[in-house]
């Protein structure tokens, strides 16, 4: 399922959330100008676990702790959330924080959104070193963050409606499904797939990072209601699209 579009409109202006989309592109165009150095430079700005986690996993506990938490390597968990691995990559996480992060971000202030975004994708990072820490296969993107986004959204506008297209090779149809659903159904199917490729090597989880986005998701939803502001809280008004004639036409 592809989302569209939801039901709830944004009383403000998201502008956080108009400028990390703009920065994860202008990432993306610096990525592709760099052409054939573009690889070398994925293995020293991306998150590589087996860089973080130390050779062989031999490190006493304090050394492990101080090279997972180095300065160096929060400089490359901050700058891998605005990587990606292509144009697609790129514009699935967009549309997703397009479709949902303008709504988060009005319900917890402009601050308050950027901090909880890139704490989410913070962590994130670090579930995916903890489930996979011997790789050495960079992992890029801006999807643990915004998975973090996801819960929170879930958390906080449950009945909300999603607007979606269904893929079936010829037809394209469109359903509406409550957000509890469409988020519900999408994290169960991350954590799913992250468990099945637990300890079967990097091969089995392909080139999706499933518990980075397990991690974002499980933060968002620890920390959503302690960064919304209790003063925007929705009204019945923002969910417009119970009296809207398309959805009484089947949409």
């Amino acid at each position: 399922m592809i989302p569209l579009r939801d039901d709830v409109p944004s009383r403000t202006v998201p502008f956080v959330n108009y400028a990390l989309i703009v920065l994860n592109s202008l990432c993306f165009l610096a990525e592709v100008a760099m052409g054939d150095q573009l690889e070398s430079f994925l293995r020293v700005a991306a998150v590589v676990p087996a860089q973080f986690t130390g050779p062989d996993h031999i490190l006493g506990l304090g050394d492990v702790v101080g090279t997972l938490f180095s300065p160096p390597h929060q400089i490359r968990i901050l700058l891998a959330m605005f990587l990606h691995g292509g144009l697609l990559h790129l514009l699935g996480n967009m549309l997703y924080l397009w479709i949902f992060g303008d709504n988060v971000e009005d319900r917890m202030g402009h601050t308050r959104y950027l901090f909880f975004y890139l704490l989410c994708g913070w962590t994130a990072s670090y579930a995916h070193i903890w489930s996979n820490p011997a790789s050495r296969i960079p992992s890029l993107g801006a999807s643990g963050a915004i998975a973090g986004v996801l819960a929170a959204y879930l958390t906080l506008y449950p009945q909300a409606r999603v607007v979606a297209v269904v893929p079936l090779v010829f037809f394209f149809p469109l359903i509406q499904l409550p957000a509890v659903v469409f988020l519900g159904f999408w994290f169960l199917q991350q954590f799913l797939l992250g468990t099945l490729s637990l300890g079967e090597g990097p091969a089995a989880a392909g080139s999706v990072a499933f518990w980075a986005h397990i991690g974002g998701f499980l933060t968002g939803l620890a920390l959503v209601r302690l960064f919304a502001r209790h003063d925007r809280r929705p009204t019945d008004r923002d969910f417009w699209w119970d009296d809207h004639p398309m959805r009484r036409r089947g949409w």
